[in-house]
Order: structure tokens, then sequence, then C-alpha cells
């Protein structure tokens, strides 16, 4: 079965066929970085129209990268995003569908980001699933493609956001991860001692929360600098970035012990992230799996994969199919 995917749930423009889930025959990423690169962030309203602008292009980019073969089925992500995206890519997708007379299925971006590491090789049930992005921070224990147990979460910012505003901060340029991951290259992370929440205890021991750290490191940055140390940009992109990624390790080493589950899977745009990853593989005892970086950032390759599955299990979408631009279960709300 071939899928054709599509998403637009934030600020790429992306279409993929996926034969059998795991089989990428083309994908193309149209990407807005430049235009929103001005703002230092994501301007919704631009990204929509300028998804109007780019979805055809992509689709017939994407139908000659794989020869022009025909696909069985549409996939779309409906949920979570920028709602005015997300609904450009919906609405396209139900054209393609009903033009093609092609059953439509509507695709969870949060467990397609956490599916993506199975189109570069078979990774088995059940792994601990870490989606660290711009949006979202969640642990999780993944029995299926579909069958997740929410164990951690952000209760406050995402773990990407606060990388993105502590870069915009200072200025650091656009996007904000990756400027900090490669000013931290050349930093000290020790020259900074910045604080990790505590949300140990209670009924949720894995959820972590980053409003504190951005705070410390946008406003009170001379409070957690070593004697003697350097107070650089690289020094302090060091030090936050450790603080920020040695936080979702060791809650993880929490997860590993208490499901017993040692297989790890890393999805989102901060899997890209080159300290988080080495921390992830010095593990010992753990089999880390994070897809390439292509993979990590939002595409439609994840999309068409994971929709495979329910299809092949007979899910099906109606023409009254809508964008939600939040999933309730992935955020954790406190009193």
């Amino acid at each position: 079965m071939t899928v054709l995917g599509i998403e637009s749930s934030c600020d790429e423009c992306a279409v993929a066929l996926v034969r059998d889930g795991a089989t990428i025959l083309s994908s193309v990423i149209n990407t807005q970085i430049e235009h929103h690169r001005p703002y230092n962030g994501v301007v919704p309203e631009l990204a929509s129209r300028l998804h109007v602008e780019a979805v055809t292009d992509v689709y017939r980019e994407a139908r000659r990268l794989a020869g022009g073969v025909d696909f069985d089925a549409v996939a779309v992500t409906n949920r979570p995003g920028l709602v005015g995206s997300l609904l450009v890519g919906l609405s396209f997708a139900k054209g393609v569908a009903f033009a093609a007379g092609k059953p439509l299925v509507g695709v969870d971006h949060i467990l397609a980001h956490l599916y993506a590491p199975q189109l570069e090789g078979p990774v088995a049930y059940p792994h601990v699933g870490l989606l660290v992005s711009g949006g979202h921070t969640l642990l999780a224990l993944v029995r299926s493609f579909d069958d997740i147990e929410v164990l951690g979460t952000t209760i406050d910012d995402a773990v990407g956001e606060a990388f993105d505003k502590v870069a915009k901060f200072y200025g650091l340029g656009y996007p904000g991860g990756k400027a900090v991951d490669d000013l931290a290259k050349t930093g000290d992370p020790d020259a900074y001692r910045f604080p990790q929440s505590r949300l140990d205890k209670g009924s949720h021991p894995f959820d972590v929360s980053y409003s504190g750290l951005k705070t410390a490191v946008i406003n009170q940055k001379d409070s957690f600098l070593k004697p003697g140390a350097e107070p650089t940009l690289e020094n302090l992109c060091a030090g936050f970035q450790a603080a920020a990624v040695d936080l979702l390790v060791r809650k993880l080493k929490g997860v590993v012990k208490e499901t017993g589950v040692h297989r790890v899977v890393a999805g989102g745009g901060v899997a890209a992230n080159s300290y988080l990853r080495r921390s992830l593989s010095a593990q010992k005892g753990w089999e880390v799996h994070y897809p390439s970086l292509e993979l990590c950032t939002d595409n439609a390759a994840m999309i068409a994969g994971w929709a495979y599955h329910a299809l092949t299990r007979g899910d099906r979408a109606g023409w009254d199919l809508n964008a939600q631009s939040r999933v309730p279960r992935f955020k954790r709300k406190y009193p």
C-alpha cells in the first residue's frame, strides 16, 4: 500500500509518498524559515498564507520524484498544531482524496513523530518514547504505533520553546535551537550552573518544567555564573543547554527504571540537538534510536508511514474531518 502524506501543522509544508509504512518513495519539505527569521519565531497568519502558496507545487514535486506512482490513500496531519496551517493541508488532502476516489485518514502529529525512526529501520515495541519539540515535551511508554501511555509531560513551556525564547532574547538567530546548539559547542557547560525543576514527588514524577530555567537564563544569569568563569554567550548557551537536556535524561532514567524498558526512541525537532544525542548514546544498557535530521523536523513521510498501519486496520475519516489545535492528553493541566 502506498500512502500519500501531507503535513502542514506549523511552518513546514511537506508531501511524501511511503510504501507499506516503511519505504520512502519521495519526501519534499518546503521550509518557511527565511520568511519567519525577521520575527525570530513563527507568525501563524504568515505561515498559513505561505502554505496556500506552496502546497500545490510541493505535491507535484513529491509525485514527480516518486516517478508518478499511484497512491492508495491520503493521510494528513489534522492535530495538533496551528489551526490555520492545519486547515490548509487538510483542505488540500480532502480535495486530492475526493478527486482520486481514495480513502482519507487524519493523523496525530505527535504519534507520527514517535513513529519516524521506523522509517529507517524497524524499532521493536514496547519502547520509551521521548518527544521534544517547540510545542511539546513528552515521555511515554509506546506499546504500538498508536498505543502510548503518557508518563511525563511539560507543565508549562516545551523544551524547544525554551531554546527559542532564550535565543530570541540574546539575539542568537533563528531557528533558536540550532543557534544555541552551535554556540554551545565551543562553550563550557560548567561555567553556569542553572537550576532544574524538581517535580519528582507526587502522582506525576516524570513531568518537567522549563519556565523557571528560561527565566533564570534570561533574567538571573549572573547569579548562576561560577566564580572565575567567563560570562560569554558560548558558556551561557552551553550551561543552558546542559541544564535543559540533563533534566530530560534524568527523567528518562526514571522512566526506564520504572518500566524496565531499555529501548528509547527520541523524536521531534529537539531530537536533532547534538548534546542530547551524545547524552542518550552515553547511557549504558540502553538501545537508543532517533531519526535522521530531516525526519526529526516536521515532515510528511512520518505522516504517511504512521497512517499505513491505521489504514491497514480499517481506519477511515469522513469528509467532516476537522483540525484540532490541541490534544489534551499531551499536555498536563495543573490547578
